[in-house]
């Protein structure tokens, strides 16, 4: 059974770590160097906001969701994560991007778990593709810990898949 976005209320996920919720225009400063859209980074608060109103967009035809990560003890918002480019076939793309002054502390791996198991016991997915640069190694060392397999390898990037099998199994 699958359950697509838009929901009745937007879903916030928590974990000792993180918390995932919905960004608010407050939060366009907090995000502009972390925005981008369709692989294209703002570079302003003004384009930030208008990248973010096209992620809603994308939500509200069903086509994505898109969380804030929030430290949960601090309330800073360290990062965005979410699944974008809708859903066919029961396949979501998971989407990522954490502040650098973050890394390496566990937060995207939590806000990961999170997604995980949003895609899969809510929007009822059957497979989770990622995508990430050969050269971010950190990235692909996330995706490994959350026990996603190497697919494919393009020019420049790498697929990673996880199926929802693995979830069980870690």
């Amino acid at each position: 059974m699958t359950n697509y976005p838009p929901y009745k209320n937007f879903p916030t996920l928590n974990s000792d770590l993180i918390i995932l919720r919905q960004i608010i225009d407050a939060d366009a400063d907090e995000i502009m160097e972390i925005s981008y859209y369709d692989g294209i980074k703002a570079s302003n608060p003004n384009e930030a906001i208008e990248m973010q109103k096209k992620i809603n967009q994308d939500y509200l035809q069903g086509n994505s969701i898109h969380w804030g990560i929030i430290d949960a003890q601090s309330s800073k918002l360290v990062g965005t994560c979410g699944y974008y480019r809708g859903f066919a076939d029961n396949i979501g793309e998971l989407g990522y991007v954490l502040k650098s002054s973050f890394q390496g502390k566990g937060y995207m791996s939590n806000a990961l778990k999170k997604a995980i198991e949003f895609g899969i016991n809510i929007i009822g997915l059957k497979k989770i593709n990622a995508i990430t640069e050969k050269s971010n190694i950190k990235s692909q060392n996330v995706l490994k810990g959350l026990n996603f397999m190497e697919e494919a390898e393009q020019v420049d990037f790498i697929v990673y898949t996880y199926h929802t099998k693995s979830l069980m199994n870690s």
